[in-house]
């Protein structure tokens, strides 16, 4: 297979190391990365016939619009999340660019840092086309199990909202409130999760697969996780401007959490651990507090 990866962040310089085990890869990202051999011009990019987008969900509207020549590609979708301006899932923002057949979408428990030490790991892409899920997921190299699926809604919720609970998940330890404390939360936020997503008409089963549970428990629970980082600061009483400069990275649950608010407030939908994230990000609440009338309650 022929690929070119969009955007060489941490998880798209892992994907780059993997995809070219068994494939002819090129990466490009807005920046040149010298060290990286295989980098190309954004143009030369979009002339393979498979592309990776490995690149920030808030950023990728803006990136279709300025970059993106449709030449027939089909497109993996590596970025989790939910556009905050508008509160569109990434299937949505696509689907005014291409074909959503032509569209695969990433997900499962996967920190770059480990796939870059192939250590085992296991993925799922969905899609609405069987072909273009096998394609993708076929030309994943031996460390990493490939799955497919159709279920393209449950699969984005779960890869996006999994990060507002991480955050969740980094304040319970950062106040030391236990393990009974994170199980309790993370097991309700997956009902959560479950609940936002049959409202989009994503099936329960794909909630509790690698793309829904086994990506939560991952990311809700260990300081790889960049989203858990950023809880753990704000047990610290840190500010999120203050903790996101010192990350140094983007933590995709800090928008993502005020996308949710936006759709619970639109949708009238019981949304309460997202809403306690985004109060503890916007509006300043005390993270003690929030855990207490979300565990309390």
């Amino acid at each position: 297979m022929k690929l070119a990866i969009v955007g060489a962040g941490k998880w798209g310089r892992a994907l780059n190391h993997a995809y070219g085990m068994k494939n002819e890869v090129v990466i490009t990202s807005r920046r040149r990365h010298p060290d990286l051999e295989n980098f190309v011009s954004v143009n030369e990019a979009l002339r393979r016939e498979y592309l990776i987008l490995a690149i920030p969900a808030q950023f990728v509207r803006h990136w279709m619009q300025e970059h993106f020549v449709d030449r027939g590609q089909k497109i993996l979708v590596a970025a989790k999340g939910i556009e905050v301006s508008s509160g569109a899932l990434l299937n949505e923002i696509f689907e005014s660019f291409l074909p959503l057949d032509r569209l695969a979408y990433l997900s499962g428990p996967s920190f770059a840092a480990e796939v870059m030490r192939s250590l085992p790991t296991a993925l799922v892409v969905s899609s609405l086309s069987p072909s273009l899920a096998e394609a993708f997921a076929g030309a994943l190299p031996d460390f990493i199990k490939g799955y497919t699926d159709d279920d393209v809604t449950g699969a984005e919720v779960g890869g996006a909202y999994k990060n507002v609970i991480a955050i969740a998940g980094g304040v319970c330890d950062g106040l030391k409130l236990g393990n009974n404390a994170r199980a309790a939360l993370i097991s309700r936020g997956l009902v959560e999760m479950a609940r936002f997503g049959a409202h989009y008409g994503a099936r329960e089963r794909t909630f509790l697969s690698l793309g829904g549970a086994g990506d939560l428990f991952l990311t809700a629970s260990s300081t790889l996780s960049r989203n858990y980082r950023v809880g753990l600061g704000l047990a610290q009483g840190k500010r999120i401007d203050a903790i996101l400069e010192e990350l140094g990275e983007v933590a995709e649950g800090v928008g993502t959490a005020e996308a949710l608010q936006r759709i619970a407030e639109r949708e009238e939908l019981y949304l309460p651990i997202a809403a306690e994230v985004y109060r503890m990000l916007r509006e300043g609440k005390s993270p003690r507090e929030s855990l207490h009338d979300l565990l309390g309650s």
